[in-house]
């Protein structure tokens, strides 16, 4: 007698469910597609971690009235108000630290660009020891910010700076300036007074020297993708070199010119070292990044430090959107 055994329920719904013929393989395509979000997976995660996380915690924080001792009570369900950005806009000092930051970051983009383009045209050329010349030029951008910031404090220093030093004895200035701690500055100009923001000035010239290596690699490398024959076609045409400049040089490296500015806007606008490690902020040196280091350290309020970096990331915004939409370049056919 042959016994049968009936499949239990859960086995023959087992079976129903596996696959009957061979599985399909998997296309080109789709291997292909596999393939690049395995690379990519990494990449994502690392974009998410280190840059989209912390932006959302920033926005979160600047829509909380979280202070240092209750940072842990921080949350997604938090109570937001607009309270942050209100004591922001409203705080004492705050505009005319915008207005600040605005120089500041205008002053040394203009002149570290002209700067980076004045060095390009000078060390575009073929002589004897170019290599070495153009490697030291690269000095200011590569230095340790804290060595270059203390050896400007010792240069700019009132007792014994070597700058005053010279004006004193060669240039007839009647006292040291105290180019780092002295807000305004007097000077006499065809019988006029004219008041100078001592302070402001310096630190802008430190940004622009130490900077415009960062302009001078992108302007020499456009040059040096010129034809040459361009040139030697004005020349041969008798245009002097001032015309080769404007009609030939300068449409090239205009869009060079464009990044160079949004680029370094966007750096100065948000830098802090710098103007902390020169002044600390003080004689009307006062940017909005040093005014968000403050409200961290000196009064523990992260919602109102926060509530800054948003208003500093909206300007930033609205510079990169007039880039794109006005100076970037276009792929020919697109439509603007």
């Amino acid at each position: 007698m042959v016994t049968t055994h009936e499949p239990r329920p859960a086995e023959a719904q087992e079976r129903r469910r596996r696959p009957t013929g061979p599985r399909r393989p998997l296309t080109r395509r789709q291997r292909e597609n596999r393939a690049g979000l395995a690379y990519l997976s990494p990449t994502l995660i690392v974009v998410i971690v280190v840059v989209i996380l912390p932006i959302l915690w920033t926005v979160m924080l600047a829509f909380q009235r979280i202070r240092l001792i209750n940072v842990r009570r921080a949350g997604v369900f938090g109570q937001y108000s607009l309270a942050n950005l209100e004591l922001v806009l409203t705080s004492p000092g705050f505009w005319s630290s915008l207005w600040t930051t605005l120089v500041y970051t205008v002053g040394s983009t203009v002149l570290s660009v002209l700067f980076g383009l004045i060095a390009a045209l000078a060390l575009r050329g073929r002589f004897r020891g170019r290599t070495l010349v153009r490697a030291s030029v690269l000095l200011p951008y590569v230095a340790p910010v804290v060595a270059v910031t203390f050896v400007w404090e010792i240069l700019l220093s009132p007792q014994f700076g070597l700058a005053n030093n010279w004006g004193t004895r060669f240039l007839g200035w009647d006292q040291p300036i105290a180019f780092l701690s002295q807000r305004q500055y007097t000077l006499s100009l065809f019988g006029l007074d004219v008041d100078l923001p001592m302070a402001l000035l310096t630190v802008i010239a430190f940004e622009a020297w130490r900077y415009f290596p960062f302009a001078f690699l992108f302007l020499l490398a456009r040059l040096q993708a010129v034809p040459g024959e361009l040139e030697e076609a004005a020349l041969v045409d008798g245009a002097a070199p001032s015309q080769t400049f404007r009609r030939i040089l300068l449409p090239q490296l205009a869009p060079v010119i464009a990044l160079l500015c949004v680029l370094r806007f966007i750096m100065t606008f948000n830098k802090f070292d710098d103007v902390y490690l020169l002044t600390g902020g003080g004689a009307g040196t006062e940017v909005v990044s040093v005014r968000v280091y403050e409200f961290l350290t000196a009064r523990f309020d992260i919602g109102a430090a926060a509530a800054q970096a948003l208003v500093l990331a909206a300007g930033l915004v609205v510079v990169l959107v007039i880039y794109l939409r006005f100076f970037a370049p276009r792929i020919e056919g697109e439509e603007a």
